[in-house]
């Protein structure tokens, strides 16, 4: 069955057969990280710096040791990095710094920093508009949580994602990141769902797993390059969904059966807990 076509049930489990996910309390909204999550640089930061900086004359820079720099500048980015315009500002000219006049150079800057917020430089995860679909269908309440600035709502209706979500919380807005307790707990307060109801995801063990399950969230990693598993990543937006259809198709208990096949001698069509329909 195709992925967009999976129609499974909200989940309530009371077994722990599966550690990933035992103990969980029935889902009301599912939470995204956005970058790494959902979205990712295409083909990549520096293709990106590269393109723009072709603009301004500047036609030798190599993307690939672009995107070594940049990482090299975000891995060394302070503790106290805003997602500010300045902040973005000083990660540009360290990825530039020595390899190309453009490293300080603010029209070139605020080309590429405007470049960021359209869809041309970011590729959508082919299993992204499938899984909120799916989700929406159940009638779950969704929301991006992310790290980011004000370019995101602009980005995300450009991608056309926006209408998925119920909520988009960027820490530039709220003036707290991940993995602070608060962003999540803001969130949950604002889609009206008691935190223990809301399971996040995102790519990040600290950011995302960690800061999600400080804030009293249900929390899975996303690591789309996991050579092997442990009890809560999956490598997919896919697994996600399995997970959900995996729970909610396991074998009833005898009664439950019972009063099934009574009912249905009885001539009743009633459905039951069928699939697709919200557990109760």
């Amino acid at each position: 069955m195709p992925i967009a076509d999976l129609q499974f049930a909200i989940y309530e489990l009371k077994v722990d057969h599966n550690p990933r996910t035992a103990g969980l309390v029935p889902i009301q909204a599912v939470t995204f990280d956005v970058g790494g999550t959902l979205i990712e640089p295409w083909p990549s930061v520096g293709h990106a710096y590269a393109e723009v900086a072709a603009r301004y004359g500047q036609t030798q820079l190599d993307p690939e040791l672009l995107n070594r720099r940049f990482l090299a500048a975000w891995q060394e980015r302070p503790a106290g990095f805003d997602y500010s315009r300045a902040a973005w500002a000083e990660i540009v000219a360290r990825t530039l710094a020595g390899s190309s006049p453009l490293a300080n150079d603010g029209a070139y800057f605020a080309e590429l920093y405007e470049h960021f917020a359209t869809a041309k430089p970011w590729r959508v995860y082919e299993d992204v508009r499938p899984t909120l679909a799916a989700l929406r269908r159940q009638g779950l309440k969704l929301a991006a949580i992310s790290n980011w600035d004000r370019r995101l709502r602009p980005l995300l209706h450009n991608l056309d994602l926006a209408p998925a979500f119920d909520l988009i919380v960027i820490s530039a807005e709220q003036g707290i990141h991940k993995p602070a307790p608060g962003i999540f707990a803001r969130a949950v307060a604002a889609l009206g769902v008691p935190a223990s109801a809301a399971l996040h995801v995102g790519d990040s063990a600290e950011e995302d797993l960690l800061g999600a399950r400080q804030a009293g969230l249900q929390a899975l990693r996303l690591d789309r390059a996991a050579a092997a598993l442990d009890d809560h990543t999956i490598t997919s937006l896919r697994a996600l969904l399995a997970l959900l259809w995996r729970e909610h198709a396991r074998p009833r208990p005898c009664a439950e059966a019972g009063a099934t096949t009574r009912r249905r001698r009885n001539g009743s069509t009633a459905q039951g807990n069928a699939l697709g329909q919200r557990s109760q």
